[in-house]
């Protein structure tokens, strides 16, 4: 099994949850990830979704935006009420504003049927790595804000902040990289690890990063844009963030 499959380095394969009322999916999906190494639960709609993740608690769900009765929108909003958990979304939709909205609500990743299933395997991989601690990686403080790599623990003038995974880090990156302007291109490979990919994805989660860390989200003073180029981390001097 591969070191991708063990959230948190604790040994344990990591539990899935894949959420589709289409079942040649969910079946498909399903047996790709058995294959890899996970342990799988499935379910057909949103409260079947929602009293498996109660009952075992997934390590990353793979969610369908389009559910009879519960949308996977609201599903996911659910879930997060519970807690942090990764999430994929799944969307049969080719619209940006559906993509848009599953990011807003808390969606690590989204995959547009139809899709590779080695792909989806992939990205699961990808979102469960990015998931686990880092016990090597130390504190960053700066400008109120603190980041504990190891706890995967953000907060603000002491609050602590509820990011997502890709959230975190987001800020991390930023936290480590302060006074450098960074393209969308850039943070896309950086911070999520892929080549290539839908922008609009770091549009989104800067965004929804600086809703959670400025004072003033509009008018933004950590999170700067610098036109024509991408984003800087403006809240201190580089020496006098804690760095790793």
């Amino acid at each position: 099994m591969s070191a991708a499959n063990v959230p948190g380095g604790y040994g344990e394969a990591a539990r899935v949850l894949v959420v589709d009322d289409d079942p040649t999916v969910a079946e498909v999906v399903s047996g790709y990830l058995d294959r890899a190494g996970y342990l799988v639960d499935r379910a057909a709609d949103g409260p079947s979704a929602l009293a498996r993740a109660a009952a075992h608690r997934p390590d990353l769900v793979v969610l369908d935006l389009m559910l009879p009765g519960m949308d996977g929108l609201e599903v996911c909003r659910r879930m997060r009420g519970h807690g942090p958990v990764p999430v994929i979304m799944l969307t049969a939709r080719g619209d940006e504003d559906d993509r848009i909205l599953g990011l807003e609500v808390g969606a690590d990743d989204y995959v547009t049927k139809p899709f590779s299933p080695r792909e989806l395997v992939l990205r699961v991989e990808s979102v469960l790595r990015r998931s686990r601690p880092a016990p090597a990686a130390r504190p960053l403080a700066t400008a109120g804000l603190a980041i504990d790599p190891a706890a995967r623990r953000a907060t603000k003038h002491g609050e602590e902040l509820a990011l997502t995974i890709r959230e975190f880090d987001l800020l991390a990156f930023f936290l480590r990289h302060p006074g450098r302007a960074y393209s969308r291109e850039d943070l896309m490979r950086e911070v999520w690890g892929w080549d290539f990919g839908d922008l609009s994805t770091v549009t989104v989660h800067v965004r929804r990063l600086r809703g959670k860390v400025e004072d003033d989200p509009a008018s933004p003073r950590l999170i700067q844009t610098v036109w024509g180029v991408g984003y800087r981390f403006d809240g201190t001097s580089r020496e006098e963030a804690v760095r790793p």
